[in-house]
């Protein structure tokens, strides 16, 4: 009889412990015990996906500025150069007999001087001492200025000629990346063909936008790149720096800055987000949302009850009151109010 009276009282224990769980659960949650948020309808930026190109500020040959045949090709396509760095040289056979035939006229003009400098000396002492007349002096005086004037004469054609040697250097034009190369070892060029062509070293992002969008673009707005066009790497963010004023085959041309572009592949493309105009959304914290099974679910507050209520999430949308931004495409209305789960 004892153990049967212990039985039951520990039945009944159990009992009201059940009883009291049960309450508790189906108790309405009011709003002093919850964290609540009332949706409300905002202004936002009404994105638009268009393409763009990795491109330099601007591509440059490098031009050789005499003729003649390549001789030494220094560089490859991808290779990295600097502003006045020599990138080829070429060689012409008619400058270098020129210069040899320079050299041998120089050095008949220079004993010719050097003669005429003894011959004033010897008449110089012949007119002091009264042997002959000042006239000769004179003459050899002439004589002498002749053959230094002469002399000069070809050391500056020389110079000429050794200076145009000298521009069979084709030097770089920029600082920038050989995109590619124009000619081989051994071709035969004019002065003015280019050699190679650099692609200067700033890369700016090129971005070719539709014409129905042309009047919500302007310098100064923000773009945005996903992570996925970048291997490894988070989302990107730029500035639009110029918009073109010409449209091109239905397109506006406009160039933006983003950091950390890359400096290598050129004409790489990129799916970028551009700012379209504006719309109104509905914008949550990414918190009030949960997901169970593949599902969305908010919570809402409705005559002291909450309810759960499936939703469909769009994009994130940070904004300077909510970090957490997510907008609700469908579920909710303005005015409801969301319980933190």
């Amino acid at each position: 009889m004892r153990c049967l009276a212990r039985n039951l009282s520990l039945l009944a224990a159990f009992a009201a412990v059940g009883v009291c769980a049960v309450g508790l659960s189906a108790g309405p949650v009011t709003a002093a015990e919850t964290e609540t948020f009332v949706v409300a309808r905002q202004s936002i930026a009404d994105e638009k996906a268009v393409f763009a190109t990795v491109e330099s500020i601007s591509v440059v040959p490098a031009r050789g500025r005499i003729g003649g045949t390549v001789v030494q090709l220094k560089v490859r396509e991808g290779d990295r150069v600097a502003a006045g760095q020599a990138i080829a040289t070429i060689g012409d056979e008619k400058l270098v007999l020129q210069m040899k035939s320079l050299d041998a006229q120089i050095e008949a003009l220079q004993a010719q001087a050097n003669q005429a400098q003894l011959d004033f000396t010897r008449t110089e002492g012949l007119v002091e001492r009264g042997i002959l007349p000042r006239v000769k002096l004179d003459e050899q005086r002439t004589a002498l200025n002749v053959a230094d004037n002469g002399l000069r004469a070809k050391t500056a054609e020389r110079a000429v000629i050794n200076e145009q040697l000298n521009q069979g250097q084709v030097l770089a034009p920029a600082d920038g990346r050989v995109l590619k190369r124009l000619i081989t070892v051994g071709s035969v060029v004019l002065a003015g063909d280019p050699i190679v062509t650099v692609a200067q070293q700033d890369f700016k992002l090129r971005l070719r936008v539709p014409e129905r969008h042309a009047r919500f673009l302007k310098a100064g707005d923000k773009i945005r790149i996903d992570g996925a066009e970048f291997v490894g790497e988070a989302a990107k963010s730029g500035v639009i720096d110029l918009v073109y004023p010409q449209i091109e085959e239905g397109r506006v041309i406009a160039d933006a800055t983003v950091e950390g572009l890359g400096e290598y592949f050129v004409g790489d493309r990129l799916r970028v987000w551009i700012s379209g105009g504006a719309r109104s959304a509905l914008v949550v914290p990414a918190s009030y949302v949960t997901t169970r099974f593949g599902i969305d679910y908010v919570r809402l507050q409705k005559n002291s009850r909450t309810i759960d209520v499936p939703v469909q999430r769009g994009r994130e949308l940070p904004t300077p009151a909510l970090a957490d931004g997510l907008e609700i495409l469908s579920g909710v209305s303005a005015g409801d109010q969301l319980v933190r789960p």
